[in-house]
């Protein structure tokens, strides 16, 4: 009943999102492709759908952040779909614009696990910020701040955490989930990425809050 309360407490909105979160998983196991890993990729999601309302309310979020959750684990859904590595954007592009996204941006490899790093940064900055304004007292320049550094810290822990996984899974089955295609700097790399969403994102909340200061 309190659980049931939690999901009558939130806006249509929210409740909206959450239900298109959990649609977007569904769907993305529909004819699963590569059913070994997938438990792995949408686990984490569905943990999150299911306490969401429970924590959105004992601490309710704007919309907006919400939003930029949802649209975060949207992309992380879509490429746990195709293990990242086989995301086909390339067939997508061919089949919808008639050009090749690799041969344009001079890719080597499947990048769709490099844009869901950046799109971490970017969106994960609001609703930590806000999170922080709301129930930790930061003012908002230290609130920005301080989301900048969650980035950073939650880059590491995830991939800390992809490492772990290839201790415990068999070395092809790791490769998979971990995405690496052959890159030994990938995890390097997937923080970095994930920064420079966090620092275009942190630029642009401190330019806002300084013209409307």
């Amino acid at each position: 009943m309190i659980y049931l309360r939690s999901w009558g407490a939130l806006p249509v909105s929210q409740l909206r999102m959450i239900v298109v979160l959990a649609i977007a998983v569904v769907l993305a196991n529909v004819r699963q492709p590569y059913p070994d890993i997938a438990p792995l990729q949408h686990i984490p999601t569905l943990l999150l759908i299911l306490a969401a309302p429970a924590l959105l309310r004992r601490w309710p979020l704007s919309n907006g952040s919400v939003g930029c959750v949802l649209a975060f684990f949207l992309l992380h859904t879509l490429a746990g779909r195709y293990t990242y590595s086989n995301v086909p954007y390339e067939a997508w592009g061919r089949a919808l614009l008639g050009v090749s996204i690799d041969k344009t941006f001079g890719l080597v490899r499947n990048d769709f696990d490099r844009l869901v790093h950046l799109s971490f940064g970017l969106f994960a900055i609001r609703p930590f910020a806000e999170a922080a304004r709301r129930y930790g007292g930061m003012g908002p320049k230290a609130a920005i701040l301080s989301g900048f550094l969650f980035v950073g810290a939650i880059s590491a822990l995830y991939e800390i955490f992809e490492w772990l996984i290839t201790i415990v899974l068999a070395p092809g089955m790791a490769d998979e989930y971990n995405g690496q295609q052959g890159d030994v700097w990938d995890s390097q790399k997937d923080m970095a990425i994930a920064l420079v969403g966090g620092a275009l994102a942190s630029s642009w909340m401190l330019m806002r809050e300084a013209r409307d200061a």
